[in-house]
């Protein structure tokens, strides 16, 4: 899955910071005290609402155009950006055991040379889904 990119509108709250929601994405509310930690949350919201819909196999919606967003008074359009790979290093890094087979005479080799065969799987896993 490549980024995705939504707009948010970052409302300024009138304690301070800001409470953000997303016009395509009713459901992805957040805030944070000030545009660095507001900005942070609103990446980790709008991840944890499109995993959610990916895992409920609904559609994702297509992200609004900017331009045909109406302009909020109290608030700024921020497009925030989705980066499933860079959500899942973050969220889910739990560790899976994995049973292989290879030939003996591989094993002999790669022990020989002190290789670390879940680094070794790691790496070609990502390669070979794209993901670098």
């Amino acid at each position: 899955m490549k980024k995705l990119f939504y707009p948010a509108i970052f409302h300024k709250a009138e304690e301070g910071g800001f409470w953000i929601t997303f016009p395509d994405l009713p459901e992805c509310i957040t805030e944070g005290d000030d545009m660095e930690e507001a900005y942070n949350m609103a990446v980790d919201a709008l991840g944890l609402t499109l995993t959610d819909r990916i895992k409920s196999k609904e559609e994702l919606p297509k992200a609004s155009d900017i331009e045909n967003i109406e302009k909020q008074e109290d608030g700024v359009i921020v497009v925030v950006q989705f980066d499933k790979a860079e959500y899942d290093r973050r969220h889910n890094s739990r560790a899976v055991k994995k049973t292989l087979t290879i030939p003996e005479w591989l094993n002999e080799e790669a022990l020989a040379m002190n290789i670390n065969f879940s680094q070794v799987l790691q790496e070609a896993l990502m390669e070979k889904v794209g993901i670098r």
